[in-house]
């Protein structure tokens, strides 16, 4: 049984990685860790950009809750190094949010070059299984954990130009799905979030024109896309002991989206 004592949501001592954190939904994500007690360790492509939001989260926070690590995705000793990183900053990882990703292709997957296949699966897929196997041994002597690999709703449908990305993504799904079953008996729980059409950099091509967003949120129950902010509940949750039961789920958060366009 759980401790009791405290708040379900309270992550206070627990350590968290949160990868493509320098903006975005990533961002989001570890200044609400942090919020809820959590240290996290930022971690994105450029240093500077992680560095100035771990300074805005400590700020924020009044303590030294967040340092900045460099970490290229694709690079399998990078991720390794990240570990390591985190593990000397704090101490065992205890959650890890897998969110960074990349679509380096648009339009039809006949057009596709198998290098461009190679960069999705590995940056979207490859690297969350080895990143999630490599801070499993830290968060078994610690007695569990968390692991929350951001996917998307473009796992559920079909689509002419992102069609592989949306491959990758279901991937993430079965993956947290293989990790549920394989760790879920040391108490490491995988989970996933399915985020919609959300106003990043990410996805600026489907939000920045105001005929587009308008004809696509016309559709959404909720008339809008969604901001970083409103994946970083979903995150927290899956993270404390709020979601203790939940293993190998996917919680899709798109302001319904789905539902929305599916009763066209």
């Amino acid at each position: 049984m759980p401790d009791l004592s405290g708040t379900l949501f309270d992550l206070s001592g627990k350590n968290a990685i949160v990868t493509g954190a320098s903006r975005g939904i990533g961002e989001a994500i570890a200044r609400r860790l942090a919020q809820h007690g959590a240290n996290v360790v930022i971690s994105s492509r450029k240093l500077d950009a992680c560095q100035a939001v771990a300074d805005a989260i400590n700020k924020a926070e009044g303590r030294d809750a967040a340092v900045a690590k460099a970490c290229n995705i694709s690079h399998r000793e990078d991720l390794a190094a990240l570990v390591e990183f985190a593990r000397d900053a704090h101490g065992p990882t205890d959650i890890l949010i897998a969110n960074a990703a990349v679509n380096v292709h648009y339009g039809p997957s006949s057009d596709i070059t198998e290098e461009q296949i190679d960069k999705i699966m590995g940056c979207n897929f490859k690297s969350n299984h080895f990143l999630s196997h490599m801070v499993a041994p830290g968060m078994k002597a610690r007695g569990g954990g968390a692991i929350v690999i951001i996917s998307s709703i473009s796992a559920f449908v079909g689509n002419s130009g992102i069609g592989t990305y949306g491959v990758s993504k279901a991937a993430d799904l079965q993956l947290a799905r293989n990790l549920a079953v394989e760790y879920g008996p040391e108490n490491i729980r995988t989970n996933c979030i399915a985020p919609g059409i959300v106003k990043t950099y990410f996805a600026e091509a489907l939000w920045k024109d105001p005929k587009v967003e308008q004809h696509v949120t016309a559709q959404i129950p909720a008339r809008r896309f969604g901001e970083p902010d409103d994946v970083a509940g979903a995150a927290v949750f899956l993270a404390s002991d709020a979601a203790l039961w939940m293993n190998g789920q996917t919680v899709t958060v798109d302001g319904g989206t789905m539902v929305g366009f599916g009763g066209m």
